[in-house]
């Protein structure tokens, strides 16, 4: 099993990996996006409700729409990334069950693929941020990148298990994104401090950063509220992937497949 694991796990990388135009996009549409949003975005104060703490603190619109705008461009390319993944490897994973691996290896390496993928991609968008601004808690706004990655890299594999089309996929991420992350914004959305956002994955990670970055605290319950939409969207994802796998028959093919892939 710990064999299979490993091996699955450097497979799903790979599959990860390869998608060079998810890389082109985290290299240049990570700080195009922030050079663009920032420049229409002015640095006049804005209401920011921290719902979780119960109170509302006046924040720079610019600054704040700089979290927002970096949460989008990183669910975005996250999504994107784990869902053409777990597309492009479901006829190879059949196979692969067929001669003998164990679906349980398969499942754990691809949710195990899936964060650190999310947790590179957040924290370098963290990084680029710093060319733009240098925020007081930038581990608050990195950490909080990561937990919106991990969200939406779950919400990927969610997707990617249950569309038949590869272009309804790439519309559902999309939309949920750009409309989670659009929503969360006072500066864009005059109703961005109801409560009815608690409802939406982006609503964890936005208040997370902004209370560190504006405010000098640490939400712990709004880190593990991300979490919670991470393992909702995954155990999901997951108990459909499984689902959708053949039963084992017999090993002594897989060693050859995965020389072979």
């Amino acid at each position: 099993m710990r064999q299979q694991l490993d091996v699955a796990i450097r497979l799903s990388l790979a599959a990860q990996t390869r998608n060079r135009l998810a890389w082109i996009l985290l290299v240049a549409f990570v700080p195009v996006w922030y050079l663009l949003i920032g420049a229409m975005i002015s640095h006049a104060p804005v209401a920011f409700r921290l719902r979780a703490s119960g109170v509302t603190v006046d924040v720079d619109g610019h600054d704040l729409t700089l979290i927002t705008a970096g949460l989008n461009a990183i669910t975005l390319i996250t999504g994107f990334v784990v869902f053409a993944a777990v597309r492009r490897s479901r006829a190879f994973d059949r196979r692969l069950v067929l001669s003998g691996y164990r679906p349980a290896a398969l499942i754990a390496a691809k949710t195990n693929a899936a964060l650190i993928q999310a947790v590179a991609i957040g924290g370098y968008a963290a990084i680029v941020l710093l060319a733009f601004w240098r925020p007081p808690a930038l581990w608050a706004v990195a950490l909080a990148f990561m937990l919106g990655a991990a969200s939406y890299a779950a919400l990927g594999l969610l997707i990617g298990v249950l569309v038949r089309a590869d272009l309804e996929g790439f519309f559902l991420i999309i939309m949920i994104s750009m409309l989670d992350t659009f929503l969360e914004n006072p500066v864009d959305n005059p109703l961005a401090n109801r409560p009815v956002l608690e409802f939406f994955p982006s609503y964890a990670p936005t208040q997370f950063a902004a209370a560190g970055a504006f405010h000098h605290q640490a939400l712990a319950g709004m880190a593990a509220l991300s979490l919670a939409w991470t393992a909702a969207f995954a155990l999901l994802g997951l108990v459909v992937l499984r689902l959708r796998m053949p039963h084992r028959v017999a090993g002594g093919h897989a060693a050859r497949l995965v020389r072979d892939h």
